[in-house]
């Protein structure tokens, strides 16, 4: 037996190293059929109920994505909007906006994308102080929620896939044609929330031959696969019953294995799901605010600090200290509402928060939050990290070498 192996060692050695490989090949398989189950059962963040989401009529459109499909969207005509919309009743639950108003004239158009599970009218809870300072908002239903069309092949789901991206694309096209048929200037901001503000990030770069977009707000954002592989460090050793598979290892087999399963899943639920990480490593010149809840237990804010760092200036990023998911406007309504004005007057307007009546108090902390531009970009490093007890206390980094000059209130 010896001599037989010594003979043809090259062969044995062959075989043992195809063996191995079978056998990886087979526990990964294995591992990510089941962790296919993250994209199918992932619970979605707590709703945070129709009863503080205004429901107001605005002018309706139909359009299409850019992929065909059907969907139902909204202009918001700011002043005209909240003066012909009445508050809710029991005789008048909702108000229509009569289609031959004439439309004043508007400081920029905000494209509103909705998170998963609710439709575009709950953009009033986040965009009513945009309407009163003369911004308009276009607002929509993704595929598969409110008055949009469905598709039977796809299912939506928590994570931002290209599907979500092409809604976004059909709304910025059809904001150009209302535009340039109004013979408006072309200033228009995405403002997402949670998978939203995935697919206006995503969309904004995408979109830059169909309209430059000057401005993305983006609330509870996160990348689907740092998300995923987060989520697959987290419960592998669940899945897994082979301690290969959870032991500690190098980045690079996560990162393959991410790799793997969002292979195996574009194929089984028939979209792609594009990385807003890398998406905005190449933004250069779109401004970002990024807004995350401290107390986030869906996606930690060390998802959205992650994209903050790999941002181009101008960036800003906000923690908010007694925020869960999506509920940083509830948190902080006023404070809220003064930011995401002062974000698109300072990048759609060109214009100063002062000149949009706002608080003295209000005007103080937009001068300071708002007031790096600093063009640098010091990339860091994508190891999660414990936030510094400045960042625990509630201070945001604003820029990119300011760390002490924007503090939350």
């Amino acid at each position: 037996m010896v001599k037989l192996i010594l003979n043809h060692w090259l062969l044995f050695i062959s075989v043992g190293v195809g063996v191995m490989l079978l056998w990886v090949a087979a526990v990964l398989s294995k591992y990510v059929r089941l962790m296919l189950n993250i994209f199918r059962d992932t619970a979605a963040p707590p709703l945070m109920g129709p009863a503080d989401c205004e429901r107001l009529e605005g002018r309706q459109v139909n359009f299409r994505a850019f992929d065909g499909t059907r969907l139902r969207g909204m202009f918001y005509y700011h002043k005209l909007c909240l003066k012909q919309n009445q508050p809710q009743s029991s005789n008048n639950p909702t108000a229509q906006m009569p289609e031959n108003s004439p439309v004043p004239e508007t400081r920029g158009v905000i494209i509103f994308c909705h998170e998963y599970g609710f439709d575009g009218y709950s953009c009033l809870r986040y965009c009513r102080r945009l309407l009163e300072v003369g911004f308009d908002v276009f607002t929509f239903d993704f595929r598969s929620h409110g008055a949009s069309s469905s598709l039977k092949d796809y299912q939506p789901r928590l994570w931002c896939t290209d599907k979500e991206v092409s809604d976004c694309l059909g709304a910025l096209a059809l904001v150009r044609t209302e535009l340039k048929g109004r013979n408006l200037p072309l200033k228009v901001g995405f403002f997402g929330i949670s998978r939203g503000a995935a697919a206006a990030i995503l969309a904004a770069d995408q979109g830059r031959s169909i309209l430059p977009v000057r401005a993305v707000l983006a609330d509870g954002a996160f990348s689907t696969d740092t998300t995923l592989e987060w989520l697959m460090k987290r419960w592998v050793h669940i899945f897994a019953r082979v301690r290969f598979v959870y032991e500690r290892h190098r980045p690079f087999f996560w990162h393959f294995l991410r790799w793997l399963l969002l292979k195996c899943a574009r194929v089984r639920f028939n979209c792609h799901y594009p990385s807003v990480l890398r998406t905005v490593r190449r933004l250069k010149d779109i401004p970002i605010f990024f807004i995350h809840g401290a107390k986030d237990s869906y996606i930690q804010p060390e998802h959205t600090r992650m994209l903050f760092e790999n941002t181009r200036s101008p960036r800003y990023l906000w923690i908010v200290p007694e925020a869960k998911h999506n509920q940083s406007v509830l948190a902080e309504p006023e404070l809220y509402a003064a930011r995401t004005v002062g974000f698109f007057a300072k990048h759609l307007t060109e214009s100063s928060a002062e000149a949009f009546t706002i608080a003295a108090h209000e005007a103080e902390d937009l001068t300071i939050f708002f007031s790096s531009d600093d063009l640098s970009f010091p990339p860091q490093s994508l190891k999660e990290k414990e936030p510094s007890d400045a960042q625990s206390n509630g201070r945001i980094l604003c820029g990119a070498a300011r760390p002490a000059s924007a503090e939350a209130v």
